[in-house]
């Protein structure tokens, strides 16, 4: 028996069998145990497997995402680049460098972060893709949020206009990044205070 349809009237499209639907919880849990797995067992050791064992689902639904394990750290890396950190507005630059120091430090403090940002380092050394990355990320980022710091600092005459960029941005970023990261040592009770204020006066002095 057929049905019959008022003239003009197209019949409805149905989706197409077996189409997937990708569930943004899914997606999310499985970004969650890609940083769990990567502080556990480091990316050399990582696999879909056990990345898909610890989101509490199957691997289908992880391939359905990423083709690789090394394509889903790019994305998550790519995906921390475009996040950013928040842009300080203090008003001065000693102000803009504690805040920024403040919300780094403690990034880089969480459990995961200790153990994930140098072990993508390390496998970036071997890795191009990895490398291109993460130098992404760094400079979309933390470099990012620091050309805004001096920017705004020579707006308000704190820093001269001539002043090397390159070499500011090493100096706004390198201090605490080598401390927390590759020397991976406590930061003392006041150091970020003592820091963004000898910061600011090296900045001052370029």
């Amino acid at each position: 028996m057929t049905t019959s349809r008022p003239p003009g009237e197209q019949p409805r499209r149905r989706a197409p069998a077996g189409a997937a639907v990708l569930r943004e919880d899914k997606t999310e849990a499985i970004r969650a145990a890609v940083f769990e797995e990567l502080a556990s067992v480091g990316y050399a050791r990582m696999s879909i497997e056990g990345i898909a064992r610890r989101a509490g689902v199957g691997k289908t639904a992880v391939y359905r995402r990423w083709r690789s394990k090394l394509h889903l750290v790019l994305d998550l890396v790519s995906a921390i680049a475009v996040q950013g950190l928040p842009a300080p507005d203090t008003g001065s630059l000693e102000g803009d460098l504690r805040l920024l120091y403040e919300v780094t430090s403690r990034a880089l403090r969480h459990p995961v972060a200790s153990q994930v940002v140098p072990d993508l380092q390390a496998e970036a050394a071997r890795n191009p893709e990895i490398a291109e990355a993460l130098q992404k990320a760094l400079r979309e980022g933390q470099y990012g949020v620091a050309s805004g710091i001096v920017r705004a600092a020579v707006e308000r005459g704190e820093v001269r206009a001539d002043a090397d960029e390159e070499l500011a941005l090493d100096l706004v970023s390198g201090p605490l990044y080598w401390r927390s990261v590759v020397v991976r040592a406590e930061l003392p009770k006041g150091y970020v205070k003592r820091l963004a204020a000898v910061t600011a006066a090296g900045l001052r002095a370029l």
